[in-house]
């Protein structure tokens, strides 16, 4: 699937088809996927859903970034609301 991409807070991320929403993040050098438990920030951790550290809204429900699949038009956005 070239030229794909998903929406993170309206800026467009390209990814590969299989590819999970947390490795095309990642690779559009998206460190932080938003707030999490004070002090930290979600983000890209252990890849396997275990950690719960990459939490994000997409299309309005919560989720696991690396264990959803990117797909064309959807929207993601932090769990927590804005982007801090």
């Amino acid at each position: 699937m070239s030229g794909a991409t998903f929406f993170w807070m309206g800026r467009s991320i390209p990814f590969q088809e299989g590819e999970s929403i947390a490795s095309a993040l990642d690779a559009a050098g998206m460190v932080s996927f938003g707030p999490g438990v004070p002090p930290s920030q979600m983000r890209f951790f252990c890849g396997i859903g275990a950690c719960q550290c990459c939490l994000v809204r997409v299309d309005g429900a919560t989720r696991e970034a690396c264990l959803t699949a990117a797909a064309a038009g959807l929207e993601v956005e932090p769990a927590g609301g804005a982007h801090g």
